[in-house]
């Protein structure tokens, strides 16, 4: 690899101009060290930096990348878009393909609402869940991100009442106590918090399966315990699916474990990697939503035109090739996990392996990992160690512990064979 001296200048320089020199927190490998490599290329399983150096992408533009960087169908379609114009701020039949393709594979979803990010989805679907069912306390699960929405930047509170405090400057304190936090996969704290305050409680989100603090997946029966629980209480059960939904199934996590919520939301996977994101639910549920009804909602950029296009291409290629990619998916998941083992367990480095279809952490600590408590317990020092180990053979993961790493139907065997074998070489460094 060569030094990065290029990116390390040009991270000077944009410190100068933006917050950390970055637009997003993760991307100044803080947690980490060392400098962030400035991308100028992507093709593909790969990725090349400004400074020549090219890297297998395990990142995958945080997930939605499923086929791959730059794939001919959704670059085609792109183009095609990009000859009749950039946005319009008016509708277009784009928009009604694109809620077609998304609603086929959700059975729980009858209408849908597009919109410019996964944030903002989230943002949405809870303010919708609030104005319909008049209710103003939400909960959510210690350790999960759901976007940088006020009502989500909030941590456990340290006593029994569970009530929320904020972990982000520019969040008030009183608004933070609108929102409840409980551990996940505990059946029994959530009964105890919801025999006091289920009356009040507009909606529960999760993540089905856990890609925010790493990859945590539900115990057996978890997610039909909280569709039960949700229900007796009169509470909207949100799925976050902008990690899993169409990478985990076509019909993500909601048909991997045969569970209808009352809402989903998801991210830019449908529109291809480019920014959009998207609520929906019921008929029900959904005539809440202006003009409809009175809980408002707008954006100029919604339905975008070019994001559009990628989506439909993007779902409608997923859906052709439904088996194959799938099935390669998670095969591939399972060579990754069990050569990681391996190669670590030679090495005598003790990690766990949390991995969900092509979704998959490295912990370094004693498994299992089933919630935010348990990954905390994780040693952070190792595993800069292992990034950075990684990075300098050519192997771009996601530089945070508690991140997912993703796997695409681009990653081929020579791949995945030569980050297995990057792999064992760093473990026996650590």
């Amino acid at each position: 690899m060569k030094n990065p001296e290029r990116s390390a200048r040009y991270h000077e320089k944009a410190k100068k101009l933006i917050p950390g020199g970055v637009n997003s927190p993760v991307r100044a490998f803080l947690s980490v060290g060392g400098t962030p490599r400035y991308i100028k290329l992507a093709k593909g399983p790969f990725i090349k930096d400004i400074d020549g150096n090219k890297y297998i992408d395990y990142v995958m533009s945080w997930g939605p990348m499923i086929l791959g960087h730059c794939h001919k169908s959704i670059r085609l379609a792109v183009q095609k878009a990009l000859k009749t114009g950039t946005s319009y701020g008016a509708p277009t039949v784009g928009e009604y393909e694109l809620a077609r393709e998304v609603i086929r594979d959700f059975p729980s979803i009858e209408k849908i609402r597009l919109v410019n990010s996964g944030t903002e989805a989230v943002m949405s679907a809870i303010r919708l869940a609030r104005g319909a069912t008049g209710r103003d306390m939400i909960l959510k699960f210690d350790g999960c991100y759901h976007g940088h929405c006020d009502s989500l930047l909030v941590a456990a509170g340290s006593g029994a009442e569970t009530f929320g405090v904020p972990n982000s400057g520019g969040v008030p304190a009183d608004f933070a106590k609108l929102t409840l936090t409980a551990p996940f996969n505990d059946e029994k704290a959530l009964e105890k918090i919801l025999e006091k305050h289920g009356g009040s409680i507009a909606c529960i989100i999760t993540e089905p399966v856990i890609g925010n603090m790493g990859v945590i997946a539900p115990r057996k029966g978890y997610l039909n315990f909280l569709r039960d629980i949700t229900e007796k209480y009169g509470i909207l059960l949100i799925f976050d699916e902008v990690m899993t939904g169409f990478r985990l199934s076509l019909g993500g996590a909601c048909e991997l474990y045969k569970i209808k919520p009352d809402i989903v939301t998801f991210g830019k996977i449908i529109g291809g990697g480019l920014p959009i994101g998207a609520y929906g639910a019921s008929q029900e549920i959904m005539k809440n939503i202006a003009p409809e009804g009175g809980v408002y909602q707008a954006g100029t950029l919604s339905g975008n035109p070019l994001a559009v296009s990628a989506g439909i291409s993007m779902l409608r290629y997923l859906k052709k090739n439904e088996n194959k990619i799938y099935g390669a998916l998670e095969e591939k998941g399972a060579f990754i996990e069990k050569g990681m083992l391996s190669a670590a367990g030679k090495a005598g480095c003790e990690i766990a392996l949390s991995r969900m279809g092509s979704m998959f952490t490295i912990f370094f600590q004693k498994g299992p990992v089933t919630d935010a408590a348990s990954a905390r317990k994780s040693d952070t020092r190792k595993f800069a160690k292992f990034f950075n180990g990684m990075l300098e053979k050519g192997i771009y993961m996601a530089p945070s512990q508690y991140e997912a790493n993703f796997i695409s139907a681009a990653h081929s065997e020579a791949e995945l064979k030569k980050t297995i074998t990057s792999a064992a070489e760093v473990f026996k460094t650590l």
